[in-house]
């Protein structure tokens, strides 16, 4: 995801890319950038700090957990850089699956019904089948399946979110945003292991063109709902038997990049980055997409059969 993202950048004329990565790892395969390793957290944020105050845009590439994404977001502005990517306000939102579900469901966006517990505490009445998965989990990390109320050892160090399951299609949508509104990218379909831990195996598109609608007119909604997102937003939901999307829910909002930019990458006629870039700073854009279809992996391998079709405007939902 990473090197993609760097590759994409580093394309564009007038621009030079500079890429942080661990020491203890081998080095992305990034042509035309600079590769600046790190090994230890001191350095890490030294580094970060020093790159980003130079730079005129900074993409942090972070789980939510832990605080990681939110702490990084801070020290880039912390040293006077701009983050190509939601601020720490939104960012902090999108880290807890709690107050993510409470925000939207203020402003009216449909989620699962849910509710917090306790390291050890029992669950009151609930129903069932549900879905158990910590606050702050990134990646699908921690997460249970159930068909009744979980034991007093379900585990975790903090507190969990147990939501309602929702049949149906689960499905991501990548949103671009900036000045002039938010740009739906094309939805994709999640691929989930049916172990009962749900865990991220990739994704395929384009959706077919009736779920498509559905997931980009809810994901716009959400993001929406947000006040002023800035750069790549991912919006995972679910999209039910109901036609006409009454069963469709928002499950969360990723304030980062997501895996899903190496298929939708693979889909595009266009740079993707550049077009992150001139959403971000308002500029107009035109996209154009091939038929695919696109798979692709957790880890960002991806298999393509696709065809390129005609450029395409696309229509930019307005801000709320």
């Amino acid at each position: 995801m990473c090197a993609a993202l760097a590759a994409d950048f580093a394309t564009l004329e007038g621009v030079e890319v500079r890429v942080m990565c661990d020491r203890r790892h081998a080095e992305p395969d990034v042509p035309g950038c600079l590769v600046y390793p790190v090994g230890s957290a001191r350095e890490e944020r030294e580094a970060l700090e020093t790159l980003a105050s130079e730079a005129d845009w900074s993409v942090i590439i972070a789980p939510e957990f832990d605080g990681y994404l939110l702490d990084r977001c801070r020290w880039v502005e912390g040293a006077g850089g701009r983050v190509l990517g939601p601020v720490p306000r939104i960012v902090a939102l999108g880290s807890n699956k709690e107050t993510t579900a409470r925000y939207l469901c203020d402003r009216g966006v449909p989620i699962p019904r849910g509710m917090v517990l306790e390291p050890g505490a029992p669950p009151a009445d609930f129903s069932y089948p549900a879905v158990l998965k910590p606050i702050d989990g990134a990646g699908s990390q921690g997460i249970r399946w159930l068909d009744g109320p979980p034991d007093g050892s379900f585990g975790g160090s903090g507190p969990m979110r147990l939501e309602q399951f929702y049949p149906g299609v689960p499905a991501s949508v990548a949103c671009l945003t900036g000045p002039g509104g938010i740009l739906t990218l094309v939805p994709c379909r999640q691929l989930l292991s049916d172990d009962g831990r749900m865990r991220y195996l990739g994704g395929s598109l384009p959706l077919d063109e009736s779920l498509a609608h559905r997931a980009a007119r809810l994901a716009a909604r959400a993001i929406g709902a947000l006040e002023d997102p800035l750069g790549y937003l991912g919006v995972d939901l679910v999209l039910g038997a109901d036609p006409r999307g009454a069963d469709d829910v928002v499950i969360e909002i990723n304030p980062r990049l997501t895996t899903s930019y190496v298929g939708l990458r693979a889909l595009s006629g266009v740079n993707l980055a550049a077009t992150m870039l001139a959403v971000a700073q308002g500029r107009e854009v035109v996209l154009s997409w091939q038929r695919g279809p696109i798979q692709f992996d957790a880890t960002g391998r991806v298999r393509s059969g696709a065809s390129l079709v005609g450029a395409s405007r696309p229509s930019i939902a307005e801000s709320r």
